[in-house]
């Protein structure tokens, strides 16, 4: 089964990789080293410094780069960033929104006038050991920006408010600021470098530097340090994740339909060890994703040697298309909202979908074998790309084709631009899960050799349970 391959994952943790085998390097790039992680892999607790106290109604600033200046007042933690700023027009969700790592250093504006009304709930956790309400143990993008924050709230899960929430993260917010005319620049001139300084006093030359998050790997910051497991009690598969950046409602997407899931860090030599799997997932993600030349070289050299199904979101979905040959796009603003048309070009049915994305594949520079899946809609960009079978037919729908999504015509290979997991969002696309796992199914069936990939128990106790060294750092600390 698999207990030799967890020995290989877990002891470089306990020992220094030179003294590992040559074959066993690769595995000690990502356990040894970390300060984070004992003989398990288990993550220790670390101090978190750049937590401060809750400020309410000091002065805040909101620049632009080359762009106007907004005057608000601060909430949240006392302190100064600069980052990406970017809009979503969802009304709901801020927790799942905040949480979810690809804003990975992005300062976060809200459409929705009054944000912060129903608090912030608990880290409670489920059955599975997911979390119930975040999408991962931490606020993810650097601030926050909205019209009016409610300081009173009222709900059944809520344990504290919104600024509470954001000072004990360390993450810097300001309201009072006319969101409608920020959101009106940055569809007119693009996503742009913003920062938030908290204060008395605006200091313009402090404005004039600015971290730009497009030019750091932040997908390394995101990623697991090292593998972990959740566990499906009597699951029937047995699926390798690459963490670009995981969504919490992704893994129990999939393990909630009887499928145990082995998260590996973004870069882990991922068809090295496919054997020992029923399939393979690649999650969502923050920034560039020609960032992550590794794992486009791994999942290339995955699909030359191995017919695993193999299925993307969002981050996930741009390096399979990168691992195939295609080009992917920045968008001028992305797409971040929870009510996103999506066309599905095998059924002509529309989707309403939840997205957080600012790159986008371009669809016309896609192989003869995979073909375009969804559609946006609204500005006709890629939204899925797969390997169709013969039976399936593709609609005469007339789309820019600069723009499409992608799928592979023989194999089970597929992926979606847009989240099927939502959190928040319409859970319309779901099915596409189900779609997965099936693919998984049918693989298994036509194996001349059954194999029982399924975690054993060795594995399940060697293994941590949760993400390894994934706690966030300001951005300008390290590249």
């Amino acid at each position: 089964m698999l207990s030799r391959l967890a020995l290989k994952l877990a002891k470089p943790a306990a020992r220094p990789a030179s003294a590992l085998s040559g074959r066993m390097v690769l595995q000690a790039r990502f356990m040894s080293k970390q300060s984070t992680a004992g003989s398990t892999g288990r993550e220790m607790p670390r101090q978190r410094v750049w937590a401060t106290a809750p400020v309410d109604s000091l002065p805040a600033t909101l620049t632009i780069r080359d762009g106007p200046v907004f005057q608000g007042k601060a909430f949240g933690a006392n302190s100064n960033i600069s980052g990406e700023a970017v809009f979503t027009t969802s009304l709901v969700g801020y927790p799942e929104s905040m949480t979810d790592p690809s804003y990975r250093g992005q300062i976060l504006v809200f459409t929705q006038p009054l944000i912060g009304n129903y608090g912030v709930p608990s880290n409670e956790r489920d059955s599975f050991n997911l979390l119930k309400y975040f999408e991962s143990p931490h606020i993810q993008c650097a601030g926050v920006v909205v019209s009016d924050v409610a300081l009173n709230y009222s709900h059944w899960t809520a344990v504290e408010s919104l600024g509470e929430w954001c000072a004990r993260e360390g993450v810097p917010a300001i309201s009072g600021v006319d969101t409608r005319a920020i959101v009106t620049h940055l569809r007119e001139q693009g996503s742009s470098l913003a920062r938030i300084s908290i204060g008395e006093e605006y200091d313009a030359d402090e404005d004039e530097s600015f971290v730009d998050p497009g030019q750091i790997n932040l997908v390394k910051r995101v990623s697991t340090k090292a593998p972990f497991v959740v566990e499906s009690p009597g699951a029937a598969y047995h699926i390798a994740l690459l963490d670009c950046g995981v969504k919490e409602n992704i893994l129990r997407s999939l393990v909630s339909r009887g499928a145990s899931v082995t998260v590996f860090p973004y870069n882990y030599p991922i068809h090295k060890v496919s054997q020992h799997f029923d399939g393979v997932f690649i999650s969502n993600g923050p920034g560039d994703p020609t960032h992550c030349q590794d794992t486009v070289y791994n999942l290339a050299r995955l699909m030359e040697t191995s017919n695993i199904p193999i299925m993307g979101i969002c981050l996930g979905h741009q390096l399979l298309a990168l691992a195939v040959g295609a080009r992917t796009i920045k968008l001028k603003y992305g797409n971040r909202a929870h009510n996103i048309p999506a066309l599905d070009l095998t059924t002509g049915q529309c989707h309403i979908t939840s997205q957080n994305h600012g790159y986008a594949i371009d669809a016309s520079t896609l192989p003869s074998d995979f073909k375009e899946y969804f559609v946006n809609l609204n500005d006709g960009s890629n939204e899925g790309i797969f390997a169709p079978t013969s039976s399936i037919h593709l609609h005469n729908v007339s789309i820019d084709p600069k723009f499409a999504g992608m799928l592979h015509k023989t194999r089970p290979i597929f992926s979606t631009q847009f989240h099927p997991e939502a959190k928040g969002g319409p859970m319309d696309s779901a099915f596409l899960f189900d779609k997965y796992l099936q693919n998984v199914q049918l693989a298994k069936e036509g194996q001349k050799v059954y194999k029982d990939n399924r975690p054993t128990q060795f594995v399940l106790d060697l293994l941590s349970k949760e993400r390894v060294g994934v706690e966030p750092t300001p951005l300008a600390s390290a590249a």
